[in-house]
């Protein structure tokens, strides 16, 4: 994977923030990909960085890769059964196979409310133990912790054979003030 041109943002992250407020947040970091097995290897390697407590949340267009980054993400995390888009089930529970943490996977795609909502998928019970990420989550989810992981994937609009996707990853609270994210672009 190459970081992006100049002009798409800053290729290289500045230093970790020394202020770990709740509501700081880490430099980010764009990552350039270029294919479905990229985007499946950057969420294998946004799995090492993750632990149970830990809420990831992904926003971009439909067909952006939210789910194939999250495929590679329980490739890299180890949990049972494939991957796939919970749009009509709205949540699934990935359970590890290992001592890691289960995945929890979120498409709130369909849902019109807030944390109203998500608060009935229990997803602050599940949080403690698990990795959730939620697809859409943008407005619905920020409530659960100030501690997240934002995951941002920009494609080509209207250019549906175009690969290449953009994704900007910022680290939000305490957690990710500190976190080296630079280590997500390879």
């Amino acid at each position: 994977m190459e970081a992006p041109a100049a002009a798409q943002g800053p290729a290289e992250p500045s230093g970790p923030s020394s202020a770990a407020s709740p509501d700081s947040s880490s430099p980010g970091v764009e990552i350039t990909v270029t294919s479905p097995e990229q985007m499946r290897e950057l969420g294998r390697r946004l799995a090492k960085l993750l632990r149970a407590g830990d809420l990831v949340m992904l926003s971009g267009e439909l067909g952006a890769g939210k789910t194939t980054l999250t495929r590679g993400l329980g490739e890299g995390l180890g949990v049972r059964g494939a991957v796939t888009s919970p749009t009509f089930v709205i949540a699934r529970v990935h359970p590890s196979l290992g001592e890691g943490p289960p995945l929890v996977h979120v498409d709130a795609y369909r849902l019109s409310g807030g944390l109203d909502e998500m608060e009935d998928l229990d997803l602050d019970v599940s949080l403690s133990d698990s990795v959730i990420v939620v697809e859409w989550g943008e407005g619905k989810v920020e409530e659960l912790t100030e501690d997240r992981l934002r995951l941002r994937i920009d494609r080509a609009v209207g250019d549906t054979t175009d690969e290449v996707r953009h994704v900007t990853v910022t680290g939000l609270g305490e957690r990710w003030a500190t976190a080296d994210v630079s280590v997500l672009a390879g």
